[in-house]
């Protein structure tokens, strides 16, 4: 029982729903995204004191500044508006992440996101996690492809027990026309990685997605998640809408 309810807990995130690529925001550039994540159907009960995701609304605000051609750091602010109407603070990440510069000239893209911080402890049984996110990329014609084999550790909550734990992205697209792709997202989360979870027990969603290419300011995705699993809320929507304020060109 006790790990039917961590792994629940683990798969109701639902505030940041992103494949990462292996780009950074380039040197001088601020790039401000809004997440809207609203979960269709989810856990209707509070477990642990840990409140429904049941058409609960997250919205997420993520700011992130490029340093350079090798990093740039991102920071989070996670919201949540109730199915009854409050709007609460849930928590804040900060992002650091270092990639190798196209430069280079290797045949995949390459670079490693952490991510470390705190949400509230009726939003995430496990208040303290780090995340370590390296991501692989590949252009190929029409074709982009990408995974982010990711691990994470709960450094305060029941997830602490469990070590770090392996959480998979992956994503797959096609170039429809010069501003449009559309393809498939896959999200998961399979337990430690000393031994995986039951698969009742593990989070496994598949969102099919469009991005939307507005120019070199704007940009745009949208998809639909499907939860294949006991622990996996069963129908998700997001959005996410990103503007880039570049200080050399002026915005």
């Amino acid at each position: 029982m006790l790990g039917c309810c961590a792994a629940a807990l683990r798969a109701q995130g639902n505030y940041e729903v992103q494949v990462y690529g292996s780009d950074l925001v380039p040197k001088g550039v601020t790039m401000v995204e809004l997440h809207s994540n609203f979960t269709a159907q989810g856990e209707k009960n509070t477990i642990d004191g840990v409140l429904p995701t049941r058409h609960a609304e997250h919205e997420t605000l993520e700011i992130t500044h490029g340093f350079g051609e090798w990093f740039e750091l991102g920071f989070y602010q996670f919201t949540s508006i109730q199915p009854g109407g409050d709007w609460m603070w849930v928590g804040t990440h900060i992002r650091p992440r270092m990639a190798v510069p196209a430069r280079f000239g290797l045949p995949v893209g390459l670079s490693l996101s952490t991510e470390i911080g705190y949400q509230r402890p009726n939003f995430s049984a496990d208040t303290w996690t780090w995340e370590i996110r390296p991501i692989v990329d590949k252009k190929l014609g029409g074709w982009y492809l990408c995974f982010n084999p990711t691990v994470d550790r709960s450094f305060h909550g029941p997830g602490v027990r469990g070590g770090v734990t392996f959480s998979p992205n992956v994503k797959f697209s096609y170039d429809v026309t010069k501003r449009v792709a559309a393809g498939l997202e896959y999200y998961g989360d399979y337990g430690p990685i000393t031994g995986f979870d039951p698969l009742r027990e593990q989070q496994q969603q598949f969102l099919p997605a469009v991005d939307v290419d507005f120019g070199d300011k704007w940009e745009f995705n949208f998809g639909v998640g499907v939860g294949v699993t006991q622990a996996t809320d069963h129908l998700l929507i997001k959005a996410i809408l990103g503007y880039r304020f570049d200080y050399h060109k002026g915005s």
